[in-house]
């Protein structure tokens, strides 16, 4: 990671995109849904609950329930896993390989957001805006609202419910481990106004007390700061594979590459401890909270 522009023709880093434009592209949800009816066909062929089926997978009921409802994209390991237990004969792999993810997620993020869904670990460090996982509906109507070009009203349904989807990892996911740096002035910008920053706070307490959810915050004054070359994710595996992914306004940028990938680490090991920790940034939201 570079300051600047440059990191995106570095050699390091794997660029995907969508021609510069931001929009979600507006796809059809049937192939969700046609899968779902198959996944959910074959369950009860074979004489199964959602509950006896999801730890025979390796998932909740919740996701399983999501997945025949058409409502998410299912993990890399679900159809291989779900043919193999029901006995399918191939069906479900092959209605897997048609697969396009719901209206609301930009097509350039679809690869990271697929390897979310099975992450061991993901890191996450912000200080233009609070991540899509620990919004509000408020906190993120109030950034698509103010998108531009302008957004349709069905644009910004559709994005916010991919966002609000999305965020069930939090609490879908509990061996999952979410660690979050957050810049302090996030918070003293009052996006959406005072009231919508104090149900946010109180958001991400709530959230914060979860055995698999870290917040940080990165306090205004701080002498020394290594996180000075934008927002940054980083994510483990099942395999424990390491991949990183830097966002620009154009494009989002997937980082494979080992060497970059160790730098990207060494960034984020030095900023949880500048960072304050995790009984401090509590106190420090609280108190926020109660100045509004």
């Amino acid at each position: 990671m570079t300051h600047g522009t440059d990191s995106i023709d570095s050699p390091m880093y794997g660029t995907f995109g969508n021609g510069g434009a931001r929009r979600p592209e507006p796809e059809p949800q049937y192939s969700l849904k046609m899968f779902g009816e198959v996944v959910k066909t074959f369950r009860k062929r074979a004489r199964l609950t959602q509950e006896q089926f999801a730890p025979l997978v390796g998932y909740s009921p919740e996701t399983v329930a999501s997945i025949e409802q058409g409502r998410r994209l299912p993990p890399p390991d679900f159809a291989e896993r779900a043919d193999s237990i029901l006995d399918a004969f191939g069906v479900i792999l092959a209605a897997a390989k048609h697969l396009t993810r719901r209206k609301g997620l930009a097509s350039w993020f679809r690869q990271w957001a697929e390897l979310e869904l099975s992450a061991l670990s993901l890191y996450t460090y912000e200080c233009r805006l609070i991540p899509g996982l620990l919004q509000t509906p408020a906190y993120a109507r109030t950034l698509f609202a103010d998108q531009l070009p302008p957004l349709a009203d069905e644009q910004i349904e559709a994005q916010l419910a991919a966002r609000l989807e999305r965020q069930q990892l939090l609490r879908e996911r509990p061996n999952t481990s979410f660690s979050f740096i957050l810049e302090e002035h996030l918070f003293l910008r009052d996006l959406g106004g005072a009231d919508v920053t104090r149900e946010l706070l109180d958001h991400i307490l709530d959230l914060s007390k979860l055995r698999n959810v870290d917040v940080q915050i990165m306090p205004l004054v701080r002498h020394h700061h290594s996180g000075l070359g934008g927002p940054v994710q980083l994510l483990e595996t099942p395999d424990h594979q390491w991949f990183g992914y830097l966002e620009g306004q154009a494009h989002g940028q997937f980082v494979s590459d080992p060497k970059a990938i160790s730098v990207i680490q060494m960034r984020c090991a030095s900023m949880r401890s500048q960072a304050l920790s995790l009984d401090d940034s509590q106190g420090l939201m609280r108190r926020m909270r109660g100045a509004r």
